[in-house]
């Protein structure tokens, strides 16, 4: 019998985002209230009798070896448990790639799982945790998923109340970002305002959804929106179809705007698509994993 297992992997948005400093290690110490959305990449693991690990992939463009993160998340805990069998991943991807939605790092966390099961290792999500940081700051929060206090460089997480019901508007411009050089150069500045982290998940803890997006803040779009217009454009587009708050998601360049009825979010959407530097919109909603607020399914 084939032993197979198929996961959805959700996209994350940043609903706060405050970068505190660098860190001696290089990595930057952050404060950032995070929700994952229904947007989600679909993941086949199978087991193979041949060894070695093969992927398949609806993007032609990403990588299939070492320097795919889902490729990493499987060497990683098959190597550790001295794993005789082999591993196909078949990756459905749907978020969209260098969006500052962690993708890939959902990518990761899933493969994670997967293969903690189909293998019986026994990792509880702790484990699995520490191991998804060395692959990457944003895959320890996609293993928790749902909305969630991170700090350090986003390792420490905090379960925070379920973001109110609404309706979330994505659009990723065509442009691309490198997360590296957004960080060098805040890096470069002086001094910023901060976000209101604790005024956010007091709204959060009150189911506040209004308070919520006032309180949204991203310093990140402090570097981004100045060498990508569409990031400006798409928050005026989507604040003038009646989003509640609307900004940069992560290092970018997704727009993501907060929506209290279809009608409105659905309108945003539209003219989004009009615009000539829009690659990807989406409406979607915010998702909670099962045992957390919500039934954790599509």
């Amino acid at each position: 019998m084939k032993r197979q297992i198929r996961i959805n992997a959700p996209a994350k948005i940043n609903l706060g985002l405050d970068v505190l400093g660098r860190r001696d290690d290089g990595y930057h110490e952050l404060r950032m209230v995070m929700a994952t959305v229904r947007v989600f990449d679909r993941i086949t693991l199978t087991v193979t009798a041949a060894p070695g690990i093969r992927i398949q992939t609806n993007r032609g463009f990403l990588p299939t070896d070492s320097h795919n993160l889902a490729w990493r998340a499987a060497a990683m805990l098959m190597e550790e448990a001295g794993v005789e069998e082999g591993l196909f991943i078949d990756l459905e991807k749907k978020i969209p790639v260098a969006a500052g939605l962690a993708g890939g790092s959902s990518d990761a966390a899933a493969v994670l799982e997967g293969v903690n099961r189909l293998f019986d290792l026994g990792l509880d999500r702790e484990a699995l945790s520490a191991r998804g940081a060395r692959i990457g700051a944003d895959v320890p929060y996609c293993l928790m998923k749902g909305t969630a206090l991170a700090e350090g460089f986003g390792e420490i997480l905090t379960p925070l109340p379920a973001l109110p019901p609404c309706f979330i508007v994505l659009a990723k411009p065509r442009a691309h970002i490198s997360t590296a050089q957004v960080f060098d150069s805040l890096d470069r500045m002086t001094g910023w305002e901060h976000p209101d982290i604790d005024g956010q998940m007091a709204a959060l803890a009150e189911g506040d959804l209004e308070g919520v997006a006032r309180h949204m803040g991203n310093v990140l779009e402090l570097v981004t929106a100045p060498i990508c217009p569409a990031v400006g454009e798409f928050r005026e587009i989507m604040l003038g179809r009646g989003a509640l708050g609307a900004m940069m998601s992560g290092s970018g360049p997704t727009v993501f705007g907060i929506f209290a009825d279809e009608e409105s979010a659905r309108a945003a959407c539209n003219a989004l698509r009009e615009h000539p530097q829009a690659a990807e919109v989406f409406l979607t909603a915010p998702y909670e994993p099962a045992g957390r607020t919500g039934e954790g399914k599509e």
